[in-house]
């Protein structure tokens, strides 16, 4: 009797026993179809802001992705349709001094385009609002992740975007060692040229003495610059409470005048713009020279009846037009440098009437982005360099990136005036 009961619950045992090595031996789920680390690719962008009347509750949101080892956020947008495999144009986009992550998403909306031109965009955020070396690790990290989700062989290119302070991170660290090798083409939004520029000393900063505090008769104080805050040279950050939209530093707008004729130690294809109220670009450039381009040539206008969606809504009383006033269409002048070679893109735009802080309207930013993906690319691809595996997932309840789809937390918004 006791033989028979021995050998029951060692037969149950066993069928249990297959059971659950069945069980262990599945696959583990495969990720969604259509998702790059926990994005939706196929889903409306996260915080995008509408047509007019952005809210301080949108453009202050700091990011819809976790970057797992410092555990700060970061946006991510990826194309519509993406799957693993397919090819891809990643950019790094910078915010600048005083900024925040989403106010950069809407200033320069490449998201927009991601569809068209397969961007993979990456829009991160300095929790000081500014820019520093400590934040380099932060954006390694999230290249590395990035690239590691996507596989080095579908980058077909790598373009490094920022705007002001932002723009002028972008030429500090464009030729470090990490990012020599990845890359292929620098866009500088009012963030430095490569190159000479002159002023064109249509105020900059605070707009001058308020309007209630202008005494008929008397001249009203000139437009001063906005204070620093201990930011790189190019752009420091904004006073406190704003403005989203990038300081800069005294003087002007970064990289103006005779002191931006910089000379890089790597190569890279570059693409500037800024407002005809910040500065104008010199018809030469030192990289233009460097690739054997042919003298410059100025392309049809791109003519834009739909404004940008973001400004600074806290410098305009009065204001001043080298800042930057309420968004509006445009006309942008686009001026080329032909025949570089090896397959190389410098070119210069500008946009007429516009300052700092005006947000790109739709079809500059998508000329922009097409002038970008026109250049040789392969850095990533055809570099010797390959991204680290990724960390493990953190352990805990509510310690990995939010679930696809998940709207990330709000933050409060600044004591600022909203942007509108």
């Amino acid at each position: 009797m006791q033989s028979r009961t021995l050998l029951r619950r060692l037969t149950a045992a066993g069928i249990l026993a297959a059971m659950g090595g069945t069980a262990f031996a599945q696959k583990a789920p495969a990720a969604p179809a259509n998702t790059l680390l926990g994005v939706n690719c196929n889903a409306p962008p996260a915080y995008h802001c509408p047509d007019t009347a952005c809210e301080s509750s949108v453009v202050t949101q700091p990011g819809n992705t976790v970057e797992r080892k410092t555990r700060r956020t970061y946006f991510l947008d990826c194309p519509a349709g993406y799957k693993a495999g397919d090819k891809v144009n990643v950019v790094l986009s910078l915010h600048g001094g005083g900024s925040y992550a989403n106010w950069q998403r809407n200033y320069a909306p490449f998201y927009d385009q991601k569809d068209k031109y397969k961007l993979v965009v990456i829009t991160p955020g300095s929790p000081t609002r500014v820019w520093e070396a400590g934040d380099d690790d932060y954006l390694h990290n999230i290249v590395d992740s990035v690239v590691g989700a996507i596989g080095k062989a579908n980058v077909d290119r790598f373009i490094l975007a920022g705007h002001s302070q932002g723009g002028a991170t972008s030429t500090r660290i464009i030729c470090t060692d990490y990012f020599k090798d990845k890359v292929d083409v620098r866009i500088s939004l009012s963030g430095g040229r490569n190159g000479t520029t002159t002023r064109s000393n249509r105020g900059f900063g605070t707009g001058g003495t308020p309007v209630y505090q202008q005494v008929p008769g008397q001249a009203a104080t000139p437009p001063g610059p906005i204070a620093g805050a201990g930011g790189p040279p190019g752009g420091g950050a904004a006073p406190a409470g704003g403005p989203p939209g990038g300081g800069a530093a005294a003087g002007g707008p970064p990289g103006a005048g005779a002191a931006s004729a910089t000379n890089p130690t790597c190569d890279f294809s570059t693409i500037f713009e800024n407002g005809e109220y910040e500065s104008t670009p010199a018809e030469t450039s030192p990289l233009a020279d460097r690739f054997g381009c042919k003298a410059r040539v100025k392309q049809e206008d791109v003519v834009d009846p739909k404004a940008g969606y973001v400004w600074d809504a806290t410098r305009q009383d009065p204001g001043s037009d080298g800042w930057g006033h309420y968004p509006r269409s445009g006309r942008a002048q686009v001026f080329v440098f032909p025949g570089c070679k090896d397959g190389r893109v410098v070119a210069d735009v500008v946009r007429l009437q516009k300052g700092h802080t005006e947000g790109l309207e739709p079809n500059v930013t998508e000329k922009l982005v097409s002038l970008a993906v026109s250049a040789k690319g392969g850095k990533v691809k055809n570099g010797s360099w390959n991204p680290p595996p990724p960390p493990p997932a953190p352990a805990g309840i509510g310690a990995g990136p939010r679930p696809a789809g998940a709207a990330p937390a709000a933050t409060p918004a600044p004591a600022a005036p909203r942007p509108n």
